[in-house]
């Protein structure tokens, strides 16, 4: 069993497919983590963040092909094609931009977790370590999240 290294610290407390561009929030590193392990990160412009979606239930477990959102104008696809909570480990990865460090806080935005997510890992987002090559992609993913990286209504 993976064991939380940080935890979220957010406003955003309800999980949304949507809006989540410009979400500021800490990832709050646990006491147990020597503050030493935060050297020379904040020379980084951005984060790899590996989370638990610790909302989610071992029943939201989808294997198998299915339409993405349940919206049947995207194509039926299978459970490693799509992002969330459905995967069997259900965790994820972001890519926040770090915007400072103070202390044990982590200042992040772009972070599309909510307030008391377990974080497992995190680490210095080095470019070279990115996808070598042209990614490609079908049309349905960009089509679908439109909408991802938008500022919230709210703060609109």
């Amino acid at each position: 069993m993976l064991k939380p290294i940080a935890t979220v610290v957010s406003e955003r407390t309800e999980v949304s497919d949507d809006y989540w561009g410009g979400v500021k929030s800490i990832i709050r590193l646990n006491a147990d983590q020597p503050l030493s392990t935060l050297e020379g990160v904040e020379e980084f412009s951005h984060l790899e963040v590996v989370w638990k979606f610790h909302k989610a239930s071992p029943d939201d477990v989808h294997l198998g092909a299915r339409h993405a959102r349940n919206d049947p104008q995207y194509p039926k696809t299978g459970t490693y094609a799509h992002h969330n909570h459905r995967h069997p480990a259900q965790i994820a990865v972001s890519h926040p931009r770090l915007l400072k460090i103070e202390g044990r806080d982590l200042h992040v935005e772009d972070l599309d977790a909510v307030d008391g997510t377990p974080v497992l890992h995190l680490v210095a987002y080095f470019k070279e370590m990115g996808p070598r090559g042209e990614v490609t992609q079908p049309t349905w993913p960009t089509e679908m999240l439109g909408d991802y990286w938008t500022e919230p209504k709210a703060q609109q």
